[in-house]
């Protein structure tokens, strides 16, 4: 007797793979299905449906169907190329750049001058020189902050605007 093509191998391989592809191809240019691959994930999990179907079907008539050793083959394969895309998609397009050049935790900042709220210019050297003062004390050097030195906290903001 001779053993027939398993199909369902092939189809839920080329719709896992179809569906990855196309994410970075043609679907990543719109911005509702960029930011969640609502299309990809369902065309996924039906390829990997359909390959487990047909993996089954080949351990279970053996003598009908081919694909047990090239079929599961192809399902690990087709596991990890989805799981690689599950993790691009979800953790590894939300990790920050590495700076290289950025200013570590601790590390001094560079020196710099920004405007303020009210369009004033103010350098780092100048802000952390200059004594602190509360907003309730009268003058410099009164009350219990004489001698202390103004701190400052930067604070990124990531993104495009």
């Amino acid at each position: 007797m001779k053993k027939s093509w398993n199909g369902l191998i092939w189809i839920g391989v080329l719709v896992t793979v179809l569906g990855v592809v196309s994410y970075f191809t043609f679907f990543i240019n719109f911005p509702v299905l960029r930011d969640f691959p609502w299309v990809n994930l369902p065309m996924i999990a039906l390829g990997l449906l359909l390959l487990g179907v047909g993996v089954a079907r080949a351990f279970r008539q053996p003598q009908i169907y081919r694909g047990k050793i090239f079929g599961s083959v192809l399902g690990v394969l087709a596991v990890a190329f989805a799981g690689l895309f599950c993790w691009l998609i979800f953790f590894g397009a939300k990790m920050p750049p590495v700076g290289h050049g950025a200013p570590q935790a601790g590390q001094f900042a560079p020196d710099f001058t920004l405007p303020d709220s009210r369009n004033n210019s103010v350098n780092l050297a100048s802000v952390l020189s200059s004594p602190f003062t509360p907003n309730g004390a009268s003058a410099p050097g009164t009350g219990a902050a004489a001698g202390q030195t103004a701190g400052v906290v930067l604070i990124f903001y990531r993104g495009y605007w």
